[in-house]
C-alpha cells in the first residue's frame, strides 16, 4: 500500500483525522518511567498501545530521540507501532532540508533505517532537497508550507514581489507541491492549526494534497476551525496533537489519560466534519 492508501485505510478503520505526536520529554515522565533512552521507548510504547485504534497516523519527532542517544529505541518503537497498529501509518518528523548525496542519506535513514511511511521536509533549498525522497515508491513527503509558530511570518508570509496581489511564499510552495513537484503523487503540506484562514487558502491552492496540521491542543489551535478550513472530499487532513495527549496526566494513569484525551480530540474533529 502507498502512504495515501494507508492514510485512507486508517481514516476508515479508526474513524479518525487525529495524528498522535510522539515528542517524549523525560522531565515530564510520570514516576515509574525511567528518564533515559529506555524510558523514552517505554513511555511512547504505552501511548501507542493506548491510542492505536484512535489515530490516523503517529508522528515521532526524531530530535527527541537523538538528543538522548535513543535512535535504537526509535527503531524499536517503529517496529512496535507496525506490530500494534499495522493499519496506522507513521510520519517521521525530521524536517530535513539538504540536497544531493546528503539528502539521499537522509531519505535512506527515514525509509530504510526507520521504516517510516512518510517524512517531513523543509523545501527551501528547492526541488533538489525533495527529489531524493520521491525515489522511494509509495512513500510520503510533507513539505513545510505555513507552520504554526509565530516566526513563520518571517519568511512564509512574505510576498514574492513588493506589489499587491503577489503570491506569498507559502502560497508558492503550495502551488509547487500540488503541481510540478508532485511527480508521483507523494507530496503533502504542513500547515499550522493556528492559522485557519491560511489553511483554507492552502487548500484552495492544493485541493487534493494531504495536509499535516500541527498546533491543536497545547499550541491553542481550534480543532473545529481546522477541519472546516482543510477537510475536503478529495483532500484529507491529519491533525496532530502531541503534548495535550502525551501529558494528559503526570501519574501512573498516564496511558489511560492519553487515551481519554485522544478520544475527546477525535470526537471534536469528527463533529466538525
Amino acid at each position: 500500500m502507498t502512504f495515501l492508501d494507508q492514510l485512507r485505510e486508517a481514516a476508515r478503520a479508526n474513524d479518525s483525522m487525529l495524528c498522535v505526536g510522539l515528542d517524549p520529554e523525560p522531565a515530564r515522565f510520570p514516576a515509574g518511567i525511567a528518564r533515559d533512552a529506555e524510558g523514552l521507548y517505554a513511555f511512547c510504547a504505552r501511548i501507542v498501545e493506548a491510542t492505536a485504534d484512535l489515530a490516523i497516523a503517529f508522528k515521532p519527532q526524531i530530535a527527541y530521540f537523538a538528543a538522548h542517544r535513543a535512535e535504537p529505541q526509535l527503531e524499536r518503537l517503529m517496529a512496535h507501532m507496525r506490530a500494534v497498529a499495522p493499519r496506522v501509518p507513521v510520519i517521521l518528523d525530521a524536517k530535513r532540508g539538504d540536497i544531493g548525496s546528503t539528502a539521499e542519506q537522509y531519505a535512506r535513514e527515514a525509509f530504510e533505517r526507520y521504516g517510516a511511511d512518510a517524512v517531513t521536509l523543509s523545501p527551501f533549498m528547492g526541488f533538489d532537497s525533495v527529489a531524493p525522497y520521491l525515489q522511494y515508491e509509495g512513500k510520503g513527503a510533507f513539505l513545510l508550507c505555513r507552520t504554526s509558530n509565530p516566526g513563520g511570518d518571517d519568511l512564509q508570509n512574505q510576498r514574492l514581489a513588493s506589489v499587491e496581489g503577489a503570491p506569498r511564499l507559502y502560497e508558492h510552495v503550495a502551488r509547487l507541491a500540488q503541481g510540478p513537484w508532485n511527480l508521483n503523487g507523494q507530496l503533502g503540506l504542513v500547515v499550522g492549526a493556528t492559522y485557519p484562514q491560511e489553511i483554507e487558502r492552502v487548500r484552495a491552492l492544493a485541493p487534493t494534497l494531504p495536509l499535516l496540521i500541527p498546533g491543536v491542543g497545547a499550541q491553542g489551535g481550534d480543532a473545529a476551525a481546522t477541519v472546516r478550513a482543510g477537510l475536503r472530499a478529495d483532500g484529507p487532513i491529519i491533525v496532530n496533537s502531541s503534548r495535550a495527549i502525551l501529558y494528559a496526566s503526570g501519574g501512573a494513569d498516564f496511558a489511560e489519560a492519553a487515551r481519554a484525551a485522544a478520544l475527546a480530540t477525535r470526537a471534536t474533529l469528527n463533529a466538525a466534519r
